[in-house]
């Protein structure tokens, strides 16, 4: 998963979950999920994001072990195709994610500020 880093100009604050059963979430898996939302598929998905099938997928089964029930279903393919869809869990994560980087990015602003009037210039 490549890492997204601010653009030259601007400050951000990047948010990674750790949970005491060891699942990680963060802004790549997050971003995945709301990808499979959007796409109905783990490949549309990962092509969405510039990440192999097979990272997405890791990513996916790490989720699904982590999470008490699965965060994604996936329905088999046939003559009309499959698809991947988020459930109820999938759904709750994204959204109790996106909750805690809005609060966290309010809490961070001021300090943010100061830290942003510390770095140094961007040489043009």
């Amino acid at each position: 998963m490549a890492k997204k880093r601010s653009a030259p100009g601007r400050s951000g604050l990047s948010i990674r979950v750790d949970l005491r059963s060891g699942l990680r979430i963060g802004p790549g898996k997050v971003a995945l999920l709301e990808a499979i939302g959007q796409t109905g598929s783990i490949s549309g998905a990962g092509r969405a994001l510039g990440m192999s099938y097979k990272r997405a997928w890791d990513l996916v089964e790490e989720l699904n072990r982590g999470c008490e029930s699965p965060v994604v279903t996936a329905s088999p393919g046939g003559r009309d195709g499959g698809g991947t869809s988020l459930t109820a869990t999938g759904d709750a994560l994204v959204r109790l994610y996106r909750e805690i980087e809005t609060a966290s990015a309010a809490a961070a602003r001021p300090h943010m500020r100061a830290l942003t009037r510390m770095a140094a210039p961007i040489n043009s």
